[in-house]
């Protein structure tokens, strides 16, 4: 339970239900707020289901069954020990190496035949620690022991603990993500995000979108990073027909993305731990994704300062936020 939060047992919820013939918890802020989570800890932990007042607000795309059959991202699925693509299958990272290329691994790749999205799409073995009810709201959290499976040991070799923790209040939902060194090497942090996200009853075109960031990291065709950055401002306005699959260094901490209707805004705030980001709206979409990343794309690969390890022993940190208000 969060330091001085305390239990109520009126207005806030926790609860159980199924989803796509998955087990899925629940967490619901009170009637101010009128948000509710779903989040599947067997399924990668992902939040499958974000509704205000009753509307979907993440993109649904293939749905449930889709990402854990065929790692087809929705919701709000965790990207690990990588966000977004990497450049290579075999490397060496940190005095050990990598090896993507083994068989029976949980792996997605991109048009181009990259690694995408990381190793724990859609991944069983997360284990649950509390669900419980808090002032206004609920929490959730869940861990997941990266060096207690071999096949992902032997791809990548950096055994670590991950806990996820959830906590939605009122209107508003963060979601914290803590990874830790659990044996004598340090991990590299890569890890992100992928909020699709959607404002329910309006048309894509007249979605307003604000984007406040300043640096592009120019992309390849194979939509990796070329070195090269750009300065470059997005304009605050109706999304119309523009689309994005654009990498940018994020705004300072609690800077807030937005995207607003005439009933709804939707606000992303990268809270702590995430310097950059993606921004993907494709045409066929209708949801745009604004990615928490906790280093550039193709990072593990790249290396440089950019590339956080932390040493065995410690944790790192990172938290987003997502509040939804109605004008």
């Amino acid at each position: 339970m969060a330091p001085g939060a305390t239990l109520s047992q009126d207005a806030a919820m926790v609860g159980e239900r199924s989803e796509e013939g998955f087990a899925a918890l629940t967490l619901e802020g009170d009637a101010r707020g009128g948000l509710e989570a779903v989040f599947v800890p067997e399924a990668g932990m992902i939040c499958c289901s974000l509704r205000h007042r009753g509307e979907e607000l993440l993109g649904q795309r293939g749905g449930l069954r889709a990402y854990v059959d065929h790692y087809s991202t929705m919701g709000i699925p965790f990207l690990h020990p990588w966000a977004n693509r990497l450049g290579a299958d075999r490397f060496a990272l940190g005095g050990r190496q990598v090896d993507l290329g083994l068989p029976d691994l949980p792996l997605k790749r991109d048009e181009n035949g990259l690694p995408i999205h990381g190793l724990l799409s859609a991944a069983p073995g997360w284990r649950v620690g509390r669900h419980v009810e808090l002032d206004g709201g609920g929490a959730l959290a869940a861990s997941f022991d990266f060096g207690a499976y071999p096949h992902l040991l032997e791809a990548f070799p950096f055994p670590h603990l991950v806990e996820i923790e959830a906590t939605l209040v009122e209107g508003s939902l963060e979601i914290a993500t803590s990874v830790t060194a659990t044996a004598d090497v340090a991990v590299p942090i890569a890890f992100g995000f992928h909020p699709y996200l959607r404002l329910p009853g309006v048309p894509r075109a007249d979605w307003i979108l604000e984007a406040p960031v300043h640096e592009r990291f120019v992309l390849g065709r194979d939509g990796l990073p070329t070195g090269e950055r750009e300065g470059i401002a997005i304009e605050t306005g109706p999304l119309g027909e523009r689309t994005y699959d654009d990498a940018f260094r994020a705004p300072p901490p609690g800077t807030a993305f937005t995207l607003v209707a005439p009933d709804r805004r939707i606000e992303l705030r990268m809270d702590s731990g995430y310097p950059f980001t993606q921004i993907f709206a494709p045409a066929d979409t209708d949801a745009v994704a604004i990615e928490p990343m906790t280093a550039p794309t193709n990072a593990l690969l790249a290396g440089g300062p950019e590339l956080a390890f932390i040493p065995p022993g410690e944790t790192f940190g990172a938290a987003f936020s997502i509040q939804v208000f109605e004008n």
